[in-house]
C-alpha cells in the first residue's frame, strides 16, 4: 500500500508532465498576451513617444480623452452607428441563409461552400474588391442603379453614405455566423416540426416558436462575437478610406473614423503610445460592459437543454 507521501509524489509527477505539455501554449500566452495587456496598462498612465522612456502622468491620458478629444466622441459615435445596424442585419441574414442551407436540395454541399468562402477570403482583398464595387461612376452598384433609372450615390466620398456602405459590405462576411446556426438547425429534433404541422402551423409560427427558441444558445453566441467584432472593426475602413493623406483618414468628415482606426492613428501614425494604451483600455472597459449586460439580461431568454445550462 502506498504512503501518503509516494501519492503526493505521484500527483506531483503528473501534474509536472502535464504542464510541460501544456507549456509551450503557457509561454506564448505569457509572452505575446499577459505581457502586452501588463504593459499597454502601464503605458496608459504615462506620455510615451517611442523616442525616449516613458514620463508618468497619472490619469491625464484619459481625462484628455473624456474631457477634450472630440475626435473620441466622433469615432465612438461612428462605431456604435455600425454596431447598431450591422449586427442584426448580419444576424438575421446569416440565418436566413442558415435556414435555406438546411433544406434537402441538390448540390446543397456546393452552396454551403460558395456562401462560406466570402467569410475565409482575405479581408484586404475583400476590400480592394468592395472599393471597385462601390465606385460612383463605373461600380457594379451605381450601374445597376442607373440602368432602373437611379442615380446612385458618392459611398465613400459622401459622409452619409460612407457608413452604410461598410455596412452593406458587411453581409458579405455572414458566413462563419451561418456555419454555427446551421449546426444549431440540424439538431432540432424533427419531432416538434411534425407535432406543428399537425396542428396546422405554418412557417413563421414554426420559426417563432420552434425554430428560434431551439437555437437561442447559437443566437446569443453569435451576438455576443458580432458586437464584439463590431466594436473592434478596423481592416474595411482602413483599407478603403484610412489611407488617405495625413489628417484626412477616415473619409470625408471622418464618417469612418471608427475607434480602432483612431487607436491606430494616434499610436502608429502620431506615436502616442501612452494616448492609445488609454484608449484600448477604454474600448476594454466598453466591451466588457456590453458583454456583462448581455450575460445579465439577454441570456435569460436563451433555452437551455436540462444539463446544460
Amino acid at each position: 500500500m502506498k504512503t501518503k507521501a509516494q501519492k503526493i509524489k505521484m500527483a506531483l509527477k503528473k501534474n509536472i508532465t502535464g504542464y510541460l505539455f501544456i507549456s509551450p501554449w503557457l509561454i506564448g500566452f505569457v509572452i505575446f498576451s499577459l505581457f502586452p495587456m501588463l504593459a499597454s496598462f502601464f503605458l496608459s498612465f504615462t506620455d510615451w513617444t517611442m523616442l525616449s522612456p516613458p514620463q508618468w502622468i497619472g490619469l491625464e491620458n484619459y481625462s484628455n480623452i473624456l474631457l477634450e478629444d472630440k475626435l473620441f466622441f466622433k469615432s465612438l459615435y461612428n462605431t456604435f452607428y455600425f454596431v447598431l445596424f450591422s449586427v442584426p442585419l448580419s444576424m438575421i441574414f446569416s440565418l436566413f441563409l442558415a435556414i435555406l442551407l438546411n433544406q434537402k436540395v441538390r448540390g446543397l454541399s456546393i452552396f454551403r461552400t460558395i456562401f462560406f468562402l466570402p467569410s475565409i477570403t482575405n479581408v484586404v482583398a475583400v476590400s480592394v474588391l468592395w472599393v471597385w464595387i462601390f465606385n460612383p461612376e463605373f461600380g457594379l452598384i451605381n450601374t445597376f442603379l442607373t440602368n432602373i433609372g437611379i442615380v446612385g450615390p458618392y459611398w465613400f466620398q459622401d459622409e452619409n453614405w460612407s457608413k452604410p456602405a461598410l455596412i452593406i459590405m458587411s453581409l458579405w462576411n455572414v458566413g462563419g455566423g451561418m456555419i454555427i446556426y446551421l449546426a444549431a438547425l440540424q439538431n432540432v429534433p424533427q419531432e416538434l416540426y411534425e407535432a406543428a404541422e399537425i396542428d396546422n402551423a405554418g412557417f413563421w409560427m414554426k420559426l417563432r416558436k420552434i425554430t428560434i427558441p431551439m437555437i437561442s444558445p447559437a443566437i446569443f453566441f453569435n451576438l455576443i462575437i458580432s458586437i464584439i467584432g463590431s466594436l473592434q472593426v478596423f481592416t474595411q475602413a482602413f483599407v478603403m478610406t484610412g489611407t488617405q493623406q495625413p489628417g484626412m483618414e477616415g473619409g470625408p468628415n471622418q464618417s469612418t473614423l471608427f475607434y480602432v482606426l483612431y487607436l491606430y492613428k494616434k499610436a502608429f501614425q502620431e506615436f502616442k503610445m501612452g494616448y492609445a494604451s488609454a484608449l484600448a483600455w477604454i474600448l476594454f472597459l466598453i466591451i466588457l460592459i456590453f458583454t456583462f449586460i448581455q450575460f445579465k439580461w439577454v441570456n435569460k431568454k436563451v433555452y437551455y437543454e436540462k444539463g446544460e445550462g
